[in-house]
């Protein structure tokens, strides 16, 4: 930022007397060093005169200009002489990225911001000038300014939210990141006190299910603990915090209080009953907050009362809203979403009006912070690309080139031959269809063309398939359809549906919704009578055993909320984990628990463990699995890298999805 007030004029300074002659020393334009007074240029204003009314010292200048000359040179090139990049170059060239892309991001971002969406562009759109802060080779994420603006805060990771990722700090002005924390937990979420010399960061532990907030130095050492069962921390003033808790099983909502807790008030907890609110952001005045929401994708943001008083009302665009911000002025509300597939930022006016989306482009745009003259946000932006891939005796190979494969949508027929998975074909926002990969002859097509799949269950002879629709602003919906497309698709029901698989005795089994709570549901394939599974409420309905007898599920009891695997004809459950992914082999043989990785630079793990002869699943502790270590008791367990893999005939034949993700952090001004 400039010096508003006039220094002391050193005498034997050479002073530079306007814009024009300062570009003229740098020899560059004088557009560029307008910009550069954003990256610390020295730049001194007249007191009490015009804001055109500048000047600067050749030596100062000189400083600044050789501590960071080359990191400037190159966003000078990028800018008044970027690459020929079209949107039509990229579509075609994604598969041919790999390594090279991690150079080309801030390129092609730049390029494709100042041509956006080549046959999209409305009125409203306009050109946006992007500064980049970060120049990571991996990812910067979630990030969050200081209150007076000069410092950011950020995850260096592939996931903003629930990340075993460290937590870094970087001064706007100049400087290098600087990591804060040295710890495995998983985090999510990013706050400054209002002095700007503490960070706060909320952790899960899956093992015993608790929510804790901590607070690090912004100038290092060991975190400490602020409050337990609290998460989503941001403060309201000097003494006052807002915050997400847990009341009962997974129910999270929003409260206040002090930071030893007193003076609580509960302001907002969702209906459903196994909806999470995990962040919400106050408003200037301190008398409205946004709130982001999951069950258990993200939901549509809304807004509430601080003052608990007024019902909730939904605010924003029709998509899974991930962050927010607020105009200094209180006048206009950000929102970062996820729409139709793609990932932009948006906003709309407090009082009224309708959401706006305001950056476009291939490039995803994910967190927002507001600086705190609203002159600009600062947000994370980039690429990611996934594709399918196969393990077996032979190694790890690619099965697509093109497009973009949903995470965890492979599944294997029963004999092991086919792969299906869902496929967006040109975009991530295109529309995502079932695709079928022959192993024997390699060949891949669409199952079902044109036909948008959120979830989906192949019948155990791969002659049918059950799936999810869901429309923006419109209820889920299962539909039927023969694989081989001899009959048209039947919806068999149209309400608040999820998690469709193909059940015993011709039923098709899913999760509903029902009230506050959702349930596992039955139902005959032709749609008729619907009935309730199981007579408990669930968190989220996960998998079924190939012989379509048993259920895995996210079950929320009142002393333990842990993934527990339930017989369809009754009978005791399993203890399977706290939070894991679960999984059988085709033929049932083998069961695979996933478990999360520890960090950005170690892997995942899967166990795949042998399941006896007649069972449906394996013995297990009678905590189920925490650790890789509690199941080498189990005779044949294979331990696999990886998480989320989808299992083949034998443990080691298994399809993944591979993301390859490259995001940094950058500085946009507000149109």
């Amino acid at each position: 930022m400039a010096n508003e007030t006039a220094s002391a004029e050193p005498s034997s300074e050479v002073r530079l007397n306007s814009w024009k002659e300062i570009a003229a020393y740098l020899k560059c334009s004088e557009r560029t060093v307008r910009r550069w007074e954003e990256e610390g240029l020295p730049v001194h204003r007249h007191p009490h005169k015009a804001k055109a009314a500048i000047y600067a010292y050749e030596a100062e200048i000189d400083a600044w200009w050789g501590d960071g000359r080359e990191r400037l040179k190159q966003i000078q090139d990028l800018q008044e002489h970027p690459p020929t990049v079209t949107a039509r170059w990229w579509t075609r060239s994604r598969a041919m990225l790999g390594a090279a892309a991690l150079l080309l991001v801030p390129a092609v971002i730049w390029e494709l911001r100042q041509k956006p969406d080549q046959g999209k562009k409305p009125a409203e759109q306009r050109e946006l000038t992007y500064t980049q802060i970060t120049n990571f080779t991996d990812s910067a994420v979630a990030p969050a300014l200081s209150p007076d603006g000069r410092m950011v805060a950020f995850y260096r990771s592939d996931s903003w939210f629930l990340t075993p990722d460290q937590i870094y700090v970087k001064w706007l002005s100049k400087g290098e990141p600087v990591q804060l924390t040295n710890e495995p937990t998983l985090k999510y979420g990013l706050a400054f006190s209002p002095d700007g010399s503490r960070l706060s960061y909320a952790t899960y532990n899956a093992a015993t299910d608790e929510w804790k907030t901590f607070m690090v130095s912004t100038l290092g050492g060991e975190p400490a603990l602020l409050l337990s069962n609290a998460a989503g921390l941001s403060w309201l003033d000097q003494h006052h915090v807002l915050f997400s808790e847990i009341e009962s099983g997974a129910h999270m909502g929003v409260v206040t209080a002090t930071e030893n807790r007193s003076d609580y008030r509960k302001l907002y907890f969702p209906q459903h009953q196994r909806m999470m609110a995990h962040f919400s952001y106050a408003s200037p005045d301190r008398q409205w907050a946004i709130v982001a929401e999951m069950d258990p994708v993200w939901q549509p943001c809304r807004l509430i009362s601080l003052h608990g008083n007024w019902e909730s009302r939904q605010v924003g665009p029709q998509g899974q809203c991930r962050s927010a911000a607020w105009s200094p002025d209180g006048k206009w509300m950000y929102f970062g979403a996820e729409v139709e597939g793609a990932h932009h930022l948006w906003r709309q006016r407090f009082a009224g009006g309708q959401p706006e989306q305001f950056t476009y482009g291939p490039t995803e745009e994910d967190g927002l912070a507001m600086a705190p003259d609203g002159r600009f946000i600062i947000t994370s932006i980039g690429l990611h690309e996934s594709a399918l891939w196969m393990h077996d005796k032979h190694g790890d190979r690619a099965l697509s080139s093109e497009g973009y494969v949903s995470p965890s949508s492979a599944r294997f027929s029963l004999d092991g031959k086919l792969l299906f998975y869902l496929l967006r074909r040109d975009s991530s926002s295109s529309s995502s269809e079932l695709w079928r990969r022959d192993l024997e002859s390699g060949k891949s097509q669409a199952v079902l063309s044109g036909i948008s799949m959120s979830e989906y269950d192949i019948s155990s002879d791969a002659k049918q398939v059950v799936y999810s629709t869901q429309a923006p602003g419109k209820a889920s919906q299962l539909w039927l359809t023969p694989v081989d497309g001899s009959a048209p698709p039947r919806l068999i029901a149209s309400r608040e549906v999820r998690a469709p698989h193909f059940g015993p005795d011709a039923q098709v089994v899913f999760q509903f919704t029902d009230g506050k709570a959702n349930y596992v549901g039955q139902m005959k394939e032709d749609g008729s009578g619907l009935s309730r599974l199981l007579p408990y409420p669930i968190s989220a309905f996960l998998a079924i055993s190939p012989d379509r007898r048993w259920i895995v599920a996210d079950v929320p009891l009142p002393n333990d909320v842990a993934i527990r695997a339930i017989p369809i004809g009754g009978g005791p459950s399993q203890r399977i984990c706290s939070w894991c992914s679960t999984d059988w082999a085709p033929d049932g043989k083998f069961f695979y628990i996933g478990l999360a990785p520890n960090s950005q630079t170690t892997r995942s793990k899967t166990l795949a463990i042998p399941v006896s002869a007649g069972e449906t699943l394996p013995k297990l502790p009678p905590l189920g699995i925490r650790e890789p270590e509690d199941a080498k008791a189990i005779p044949g367990t294979h331990l696999l890298d990886g998480w989320f893999i989808s299992p083949g005939p034998e443990p080691s034949v298994f399809a993944y999805v591979k993301t390859t993700m490259h995001r940094n952090l950058y500085r946009i001004p507000l149109p």
